[in-house]
């Protein structure tokens, strides 16, 4: 029996998620992954045995990547406005490393009903929520349902990031532009959220 090479296999799909994520190539073939991979086609077969396999291993670990992040972030024991601001930069970072995944992983459960483990509540989710309430009690923040500000962070932080192209087309603004907008956008994020 041969030994499988966990660093091959890896490899493949650090390339996937970078033609992906990275590169907005959604409908890239197993060609197109083997060939940026540097490896045959039939090397990609051998641990995937399809690209459809590929595809859910990859939007499998994107999901878990981002949980692991934002339970990482959201648990911390740190002051609330704090732990707002470390999230909102966390999420900027990563959609500005990977404009794509967002879009990825939205398109792959709409086309395909990809759905998370049943699992128990994230235990940093479940804490956020509760610093959220609190705040919201204690008015740091505008009087809102904690979900509500979870998906206002989201929505605030995400959307001009999955909808990059179409702003710097509109707007006309170079990468340079859109990045400095962003950067700026954090502070005006906060300033929303807070009172």
């Amino acid at each position: 029996m041969a030994v499988r090479d966990t660093g091959t296999e890896q490899m493949i799909k650090d390339t996937a998620k970078q033609i992906f994520f990275a590169e907005g190539k959604f409908n890239a073939t197993t060609q197109d992954i083997a060939e940026a991979a540097g490896v045959s086609r039939t090397v990609i077969n051998y641990y995937f045995r399809s690209k459809d396999i590929l595809f859910q291993q990859v939007f499998q670990e994107a999901m878990a990547d981002t949980g692991a992040r934002m339970n990482e972030v959201l648990g911390a024991a740190m002051p609330f406005k704090k732990k707002v601001i470390i999230f909102i930069d966390m999420f900027t970072t990563e959609l500005t490393k990977y404009p794509y995944k967002e879009s990825f992983l939205i398109s792959e459960i709409n086309a395909h009903g990809f759905s998370l483990p049943a699992r128990d509540p994230s235990p940093g989710m479940e804490q956020f929520l509760k610093e959220i309430k609190l705040a919201s009690d204690s008015g740091e923040i505008k009087k809102v349902l904690p979900i509500n500000f979870m998906i206002n962070i989201l929505s605030l932080v995400a959307y001009p990031l999955l909808t990059r192209r179409l702003f710097e087309q509109m707007l006309e603004l170079n990468d340079t532009n859109f990045e400095k907008l962003m950067q700026e956008r954090k502070n005006m994020i906060i300033d929303i959220l807070f009172n």
